[in-house]
This record gives C-alpha cells, structure tokens and sequence, in this order.
C-alpha cells in the first residue's frame, strides 16, 4: 500500500475575473501586492505541493491571512482549485463530478470546524449519528456507533442532551465524535479550539493525541498558533502568502529555519521542552558514550546529567541501538542558538 494518504500537487487558487493574467504573472514572479495590483485577483494559494503519510498529523500554520484555511477548502472540494491536482488514496479529487465528490466525502473524510455546526433540534447521539444517516446506515445501527464514539471522546452519558446544554469545550467534543463516526480515512481541522478557553483549548489538544494514539487516522490540522503546531504535529508546514516556506517537524524547524520567517515563528519557544536528543546528537565517529539517553527523551530531562558530566552520552533509539552521542556542547549551541 502507498504510504501517502493524500497527495497536493501545484495547487493555485486565485480569486478574481482575471485569474489566466494572474496566474501568468504569478508563475512569473509577480508578487501578490503587484498581482493584485495590475489584475484586481487575490492569489491566494500559490504553487503548493506536498504528500501527507497515513496516520500522520499534518499541521499547516500561518498568521491571518497566509491562505491557510483556503488550501484546506481547496483540498477538501469546499473551494475549486484554479489550478493543481489533489489526490486521495490515488483518485483525483480535483477531477471529480458531484456524485464521486460526495461518495469519497461520505467514505473516506471528515472535517471539523472552528464553529462547531451542531444541529440544536438533534440530541447528541443523533448529531454524531449525522453522517452514518446521510450514508444509509439503520438507526439502530448508527446510534450504537455513535454512543460508541462518544464514549471514545469522554462524553459517555450524554447522549440524550440537546448541544447548547453543554459547554463549549463539550460541543466540540460532539464535532470531533460526529467526524470520528464514519471511521474516516482522514480528517481535516479547520482551526477547531481557536475559540475556546486556553485551558479548554489544552484539554482538546490532549484529547486530540489520546484519541490519535488509539485510532491513527490521517490528519490535516490548520492552525495559526505554532505551540499548537509543536504539541499535535508530526510534521509542520509554514505558510506565508499563500505559499509553503517550510516543511519538516518541530527539530528541524527550530534548528534549521530556511527563511527568517519560519526563524521569527520559532524564536521563543522553550527548546530545551521542545527539543528531542535525537534532534540535537552527533555521529559517535569513535567516541564512547558515558551512560544512555534515548533519542526522543527531551533535551530539559537530560541537562542534569550533561551538566554533571562533561562526557558525551550514548544515544539509543527505540530499539536500544546506539545511534550517536551528545555532549554539552552539542546542547548548549542549540539552546543559544
């Protein structure tokens, strides 16, 4: 089986009536203020490729503004595309009529929102039973599946509520169980706690990686907050007027930022927390380490020892098999960097 879920390739989108003189000057090098300038058309995604592995989260950050949440719609058919391809499992949602576009939707995706879209005439079961209905699944059925997913997100009990008898932080748990129910090949986020109250917002990301940890779906999450980005992503893409500056995870964003943009993004986040020795070792090239550390142990748990002792530390990975070493110094360039 290929090991990329979904597939972007050269996507564009442009707003406006003049979209061919657009992308013209675009793939020319026309910045967007000229662009918009000479054609009136907002381009608002720009050349973007790139693959998504199954059962990875995917987070694509950027500040208001950075065609972030059109990519998404782009990517899920909720926007035409002026110009790209994107695949899923190798169809090619791009090219599709309105009757595959709506079976591959029904199958295979789900998306959840920052507004959470609950139906207020429909218990909670109901609302997350929502898309096995649309699908043909029998009432019986369906409602033990969702009882079963809403018991998989912590609101077991509250079937029979109606959604504004909870809270905000709870309503959200309803869009992420209605996404959950179909059993969807991936998911998209658009922003969904961007609303809520920091510490609500905490808990959700928490949910998010305990139900990821459980179940391995593929993910497509936007944000525009970077801590979000680190906490939830395997892999990060930064978005910057409509185009990628970056893609990679936490590691190699903070300690190999290609533009001063993604370095900016990164500047004040806690390395030491963030951080993985793995991130930071060095081929042994002879040496012998004093004592083991593993690879995906953070760089903060490890500062005791290495502070202690001059010496290098052995990395291991997974597997107990030295990868490589590293010293204080190795940190330390890291840290100050």
């Amino acid at each position: 089986m290929d090991p990329r879920c979904l597939t972007v390739s050269g996507l564009w989108k442009v707003f406006g009536s003049k979209q061919t003189r657009a992308l013209e000057l675009a793939e020319s090098g026309g910045t967007k203020a000229e662009i918009l300038d000479d054609t009136g058309c907002t381009i608002a995604v720009r050349d973007v490729s790139f693959d998504v592995r199954r059962g990875e989260t995917f987070v694509v950050m950027g500040l208001s503004g950075s065609g972030k949440s059109t990519l998404i719609r782009c990517i899920a058919r909720l926007t035409d595309a002026t110009k790209g391809k994107v695949a899923l499992d190798d169809e090619d949602l791009t090219g599709m009529d309105e009757s595959s576009l709506r079976r591959v939707r029904r199958e295979k995706m789900s998306m959840v929102f920052q507004h959470f879209g609950l139906l207020p005439h429909r218990r909670v079961i109901d609302n997350v039973a929502y898309g096995l209905e649309i699908q043909g699944v029998r009432k019986e059925e369906r409602r033990v599946r969702a009882s079963e997913v809403l018991d998989v997100v912590g609101l077991k009990g509250w079937e029979e509520h109606y959604p504004q008898e909870l809270s905000g932080g709870m309503q959200q748990r309803v869009g992420l169980a209605r996404a959950l129910a179909v059993d969807p090949e991936i998911l998209f986020f658009d922003e969904p706690f961007s609303a809520l109250d920091p510490l609500i917002r905490r808990d959700m990301q928490d949910e998010l990686l305990r139900i990821q940890e459980e179940m391995h779906r593929t993910i497509v999450f936007i944000t525009h907050d970077f801590a979000e980005a680190i906490k939830l992503g395997d892999r990060i893409a930064i978005m910057k007027d409509g185009a990628l500056d970056q893609i990679g995870n936490a590691g190699e964003l903070i300690t190999h930022p290609v533009t001063e943009y993604v370095k900016e993004f990164t500047k004040d986040i806690p390395k030491a927390k963030v951080l993985r020795v793995g991130d930071v070792m060095q081929a042994a090239d002879g040496q012998r380490g004093v004592g083991s550390v593993p690879a995906s142990a953070t760089i903060e748990s490890v500062l005791p020892e290495l502070l202690v002792d001059s010496h290098p530390m052995a990395v291991v990975d997974d597997e107990g098999i030295e990868v490589g070493i590293v010293d204080r110094k190795a940190v330390a360039r890291v840290l100050e960097a």
